[in-house]
């Protein structure tokens, strides 16, 4: 098959002429939007940021983007090198929301264990067509995804569709590659046997398209939606439930049966994306938990927003509901805002309109320094960290999650993480799954939309320990089970 050529068969399955119409109909009115791209990007790779502080990841930019190539702090262009295939592998993600910079972090993580040279691209940091169209998709998806918390009708109607049904057929595939036609010029010039890990479909398509030999698709969700794969590349998945699902296609008949299955070679069971410092410690984290539980200690909840800020609402009413706990010194909730300026300002209106002490955290290097701290002492009250930088953004959780003792989520790519997790309300349905596979290894609740019934879990985890001690030693037996180890399988895939 010529990838390039119309792609109107995906997996060798037929698709109804209607669905391969409204295909093409979306790509051209994204094409009408945003018009052609340049026909290719030149790329060098630049220590920036704290990704390369943390991971020593080099993020690659154009080499004619100056702005991009200046260090900020100094004023001058850092030095830059040029991509390499040796021992080597480059992560694709898109900054949209949290979870595919989640997913790429993790990666990282692992790669720099390994001792495995790593770069980092982003779609969205282009400051051409390509990166206005990344940015634009997602203020269009993080706006209907704060909408749908709020309406009830819009949520249950509309938006769960939209995320689930929409995306479940196989003429996804088609859309996701048209789209993903607009990307492919940023990985024209990249060497073509260099290991690409794709965190985000688009990424994915557009590394096949543009000719790469070496491409994996990380598939977070448990829920089968064709808008994950993508022909030309090996797919990973975390559950043995998503490897049926996906191997067989389940749910994703658009017009026509289903005949072919994802060849088996086309897919693997890596288990679940943890960042290296989360798995490798789990044991030691584990037995903190056990012994604050021992010796009675507050419970500590950590509270974390999505990217596209949807749960500030509900975050009041657990902080509201839980402020006994934390004046009596039951619990200790410590509130990751991400980088969520209105979320933020607006349930800082509520704190002070109630009365509600806290204790602020912005500043990155302090915030590291008062998170490695609660390793060997107590903490107590309301503590709430928001930074503008988006990797500390996103990362204050991944920090959090070794000091606290039960995480407060929504399903998403949180819920295969290692800690004690009660679930809130999902934003759209393909999220849904994270938290049955969540509840169903005893790490975490099922997914709660009642805040009668979210009260009662909290009441009862704050009050009694039998919960808790539950969800540890079924994370213990899970890290026997080598389930968490998934981020290891991928770095190392192409060196089988």
């Amino acid at each position: 098959m010529n990838l390039n050529s119309d792609y109107e068969s995906p997996f060798g399955n037929k698709i109804s002429k209607w669905s391969l119409l409204s295909a093409k109909i979306i790509n051209h009115f994204v094409k009408r939007i945003f018009g052609n791209t340049i026909q290719s990007l030149d790329l060098v790779a630049i220590p920036k940021g704290e990704a390369y502080k943390t991971f020593d990841v080099l993020t690659l930019v154009e080499r004619s983007d100056i702005s991009a190539m200046q260090n900020n702090e100094t004023g001058k262009l850092y030095d830059y090198e040029e991509i390499s295939e040796k021992k080597s592998i480059i992560i694709g993600t898109i900054r949209m929301g949290f979870g595919h910079w989640r997913i790429a972090i993790a990666i990282a993580s692992a790669a720099h264990s390994l001792g495995i040279h790593t770069y980092l691209l982003d779609l969205r940091s282009f400051k051409n067509n390509i990166g206005k169209t990344v940015k634009f998709l997602d203020n269009y998806y993080s706006s209907l995804s704060r909408f749908s918390q709020r309406s009830k009708w819009f949520n249950e109607h509309v938006w769960e569709k939209v995320t689930s049904n929409i995306n479940a057929g196989l003429d996804s595939c088609i859309i996701q590659r048209n789209i993903s036609k607009l990307f492919s010029p940023v990985f024209a010039n990249v060497p073509k046997n260099i290991p690409i890990i794709a965190a985000h479909p688009w990424v994915g398509h557009a590394a096949v398209l543009a000719g790469n030999k070496k491409v994996i698709s990380m598939i977070p969700d448990n829920l089968p939606l064709a808008f994950w794969l993508v022909e030309g590349s090996i797919h990973c998945v975390q559950s043995p439930s998503s490897f049926i699902g996906y191997r067989t296609f389940s749910g994703m008949e658009k017009g026509y049966p289903i005949q072919n299955a994802l060849p088996k070679e086309k897919i693997f069971l890596a288990g679940h994306y943890i960042d290296y410092e989360i798995e490798a410690n789990l044991k030691d984290d584990c037995k903190r938990r056990l012994e604050r539980i021992k010796n009675h200690r507050a419970k500590r909840f950590l509270l974390t927003i999505g990217g596209a800020g949807a749960q500030g609402k509900i975050f009041f009413e657990i902080v509201k509901y839980c402020k006994k706990y934390t004046e009596n010194g039951r619990a200790t909730l410590l509130i990751n805002m991400g980088d969520n300026k209105d979320s933020w300002f607006s349930l800082k209106k509520e704190f002070d309109k109630n009365s509600i002490d806290y204790k602020l955290h912005s500043n990155w290097e302090f915030s590291k320094i008062f998170i490695d701290g609660l390793k060997d002492s107590d903490i107590s009250g309301i503590h709430v960290f928001f930074h503008q930088d988006f990797f500390a953004a996103v990362y204050t959780t991944n920090l959090l999650i070794r000091e606290c003792d039960v995480m407060i989520t929504k399903p998403s790519e949180l819920s295969f993480y290692p800690i004690p997790k009660i679930f809130i309300q999902r934003v759209g349905n393909h999220e849904a799954w994270g938290a049955i596979r969540g509840s169903e290894i005893g790490s975490g609740t099922r997914e709660i939309s009642k805040i009668d019934e979210l009260k009662l879990v909290l009441r009862t985890m704050i009050e009694d320990d039998d919960i808790l001690i539950t969800n540890i030693n079924c994370i213990l037996s899970n890290d026997k089970a080598k389930i968490y180890n998934g981020t290891y399988k991928i770095v190392k895939y192409f060196d089988r």
